[in-house]
């Protein structure tokens, strides 16, 4: 038990170790969600088994509140509604549950997150892929070496491990310091 203890505390120690380009993609993640907010438009995410539900955190922190008392910012999980993902599984292919909604939700200027921490996910990278084409900002949330997602975003913030749970949760500490920075930034404005 502690070695897995300590294999948490030395993926999450990497966060200070690489603090500095990571720290700048957190805070330019933050600042890209901001701009979205202030010009009235939405935040979007994705991704598979805890990913998928790390995405509805975000969306409920986001909508909700982080740590203040605040309007609700406009976000929306596409993992949530298991009809439409069914549906789409069923009727065309797992491989565009994300693509497809994207395709119909996203605009210009919306911001789009998709998380996987093998960053290979094909479902993730093709709801990015289209998220971009509609204009949206896309921000990947990934793990191991950013796999193949990573060119298919915006930018792109990487927990550099290997095991899924240590890869979720950093994305859980920076999803929160992410909710964070942009509750503050928009109080200040």
């Amino acid at each position: 038990m502690n070695k897995k203890i300590y294999d948490s505390f030395d993926v999450a120690s990497k966060l200070i170790k690489n603090s500095t380009s990571l720290s700048d993609q957190i805070e330019q993640a933050a600042v890209i969600i901001v701009e979205c907010i202030k010009k009235n438009n939405k935040i979007l995410l994705f991704g598979n088994g805890g990913s998928a539900a790390d995405a509805q955190h975000i969306a409920a922190e986001l909508v909700g509140r982080f740590s203040m008392e605040r309007k609700a910012f406009p976000a929306i999980a596409l993992t949530a509604d298991s009809s439409v993902i069914t549906s789409l599984a069923n009727d065309f292919s797992y491989d565009i549950i994300f693509s497809r909604q994207c395709e119909s939700l996203v605009s210009p200027n919306d911001v789009v997150i998709g998380i996987s921490t093998s960053g290979n996910s094909s479902n993730v990278e093709n709801g990015l892929l289209t998220a971009r084409k509609n204009g949206a900002k896309t921000i990947g949330l990934l793990g191991n070496n950013g796999g193949k997602i990573k060119k298919a975003v915006d930018l792109s913030i990487i927990v550099n491990s290997s095991s899924t749970p240590r890869i979720q949760e950093v994305h859980r500490i920076i999803y929160h310091i992410i909710c964070d920075l942009v509750e503050n930034l928009l109080k200040k404005n």
